[in-house]
């Protein structure tokens, strides 16, 4: 998925509503992708209370997502640096905003116990299986997901930045706001707080995280003289290993096979993108297998709330058609500028 060191000629600035146009289609895609997607909430089946919603998730997860994008694209970086940032993101959601790392009755889920103790370590009071689910999540399907799928409509301005610093600032103190609401709310409704060890080192590992995540070299690197292989596939491998992933039972096992896929994955989409004629096409394949992992996915997740079938079925019905639609207008998109995909 990498991209990094890519330099761009020099081109005339785009008009405003064609620079907002994408900053705005991330900033209202993420929370889609990140919450309502999956349809665990007990919010599924009510149009009103989902579009409400969108008033803080948007700023929550959309605002992240458009500020890591803008960032690693203003600095000359790629994905391996956007991948970065958004585990330190996801880090800090569950770690410093709304706690659920360390909460063990988090919203009084019923289920909660049966993710947070077959892996639960007592020294660091936390699940690994929540972990490691909860920041790869967050790389995925809330931010680089929804950056591969919005990138592709803009394919000549993909890796150009779209917002200006008043942009920026805007967006950054919209998530500000966002956080600071929910971490009033679950202090409120949740009474708990991590213990202050807890805290410290969850803000240390995403300091770290920060700080690998600029560190990596913007330089490309060496080419393989291999050409890529068709983007289907390359979708289709995806779609497998993001439902692999979400399935994967919370024990011990569960862990070791997400670790292990996760880097299989990560190996061989480093080396497939170095090869001759990798490029957008296989970005959204990427992203788009992820898309669709979770859009089938959903129809087996038991919503918070308990609501009517039917206003589950309907709702998960809704978001894959919208998905699979999502993902028919970008190959379009892609097609209008490259040819067959």
């Amino acid at each position: 998925m990498t991209d990094e060191g890519q330099v761009t000629a020099p081109a005339p600035r785009p008009t405003m509503p064609r620079r907002i146009a994408p900053a705005l289609g991330l900033f209202l895609l993420a929370p889609l992708t990140a919450e309502y997607l999956i349809g665990y909430d007990d919010k599924v089946g009510r149009p009103v209370e989902l579009l409400a919603g969108l008033l803080i998730l948007a700023p929550l997860y959309g605002g992240p997502a458009l500020i890591i994008r803008e960032v690693a694209r203003r600095t000359g970086r790629g994905w391996p640096t956007m991948i970065l940032l958004a585990a330190a993101f996801g880090l800090f959601q569950a770690g410093l905003v709304d706690e659920s790392l360390f909460n063990a009755s988090y919203r009084d889920i019923e289920y909660w116990d049966e993710m947070l103790n077959p892996t639960f370590i007592p020294a660091l009071g936390i699940g690994a299986d929540m972990v490691v689910g909860f920041v790869i999540g967050h790389v995925i399907w809330s931010i680089g997901m929804p950056i591969a799928i919005v990138e592709t409509f803009v394919t000549g301005r993909g890796t150009r930045p779209w917002l200006g610093v008043v942009g920026l600032t805007f967006t950054g103190v919209l998530y500000v706001a966002a956080s600071a609401l929910i971490f009033y709310d679950h202090q409120q409704t949740e009474r708990f707080l991590a213990s202050a060890p807890q805290l410290i080192g969850t803000a240390a590992a995403v300091v770290a995280l920060i700080v690998a995540a600029f560190a990596v070299g913007r330089r490309p690197r060496p080419a393989i003289d291999r050409p890529a292989p068709n983007p289907w596939p390359v979708g289709a491998a995806a779609l497998t290993a993001a439902s692999l992933f979400t399935l994967a039972p919370p024990n011990w096992p569960g862990v070791a096979a997400k670790i292990a896929l996760l880097a299989v994955v990560a190996a061989a989409v480093t080396r497939l993108s170095r090869r001759s004629g990798w490029g957008a096409a296989h970005r959204l394949a990427l992203a788009g297998g992820a898309l669709l992992s979770h859009a089938w996915v959903a129809f087996t997740v038991e919503p918070l709330g308990d609501p009517a079938i039917f206003a589950k079925l309907s709702h998960n019905t809704v978001f894959a058609l919208g998905a699979v639609a999502l993902l028919a207008a970008a190959v379009r998109a892609l097609r209008g500028t490259r040819g067959p995909v």
